[in-house]
């Protein structure tokens, strides 16, 4: 198909391309009778779905102020010398 054949192909079809079958025309599904169409941005703005605010909110720490817990803190130089340490006779290069 050429190029000037797809800028004036009809708006309502569709070209599908499946994986062991020659492309085919199909007819647009319309969205707008689907049973769940309310859930969609299209439908309000409001259920748009932002992937980066998702992962911000994902990767929040969320302590809980009663929870305890042990803090460790470390210098490079002290993790390098554990890290020997624990090598030690193992025969492992760090």
């Amino acid at each position: 198909m050429s190029r000037d054949e797809l800028a004036v192909m009809d708006g309502n079809k569709c070209i599908l391309q499946l994986r062991g079958v020659r492309p085919f025309y199909s007819d647009k599904f319309d969205i707008t009778k689907h049973k769940r169409y309310q859930q969609l941005s299209d439908y309000d703005k409001k259920n748009e779905f932002h992937v980066e605010e998702y992962m911000k909110h994902q990767m929040e720490v969320r302590l809980d102020p009663e929870e305890q817990f042990d803090l460790y803190m470390y210098k490079g130089s002290e993790l390098e010398e554990q890290s020997n340490n624990e090598n030690e006779g193992t025969g492992h290069v760090t």
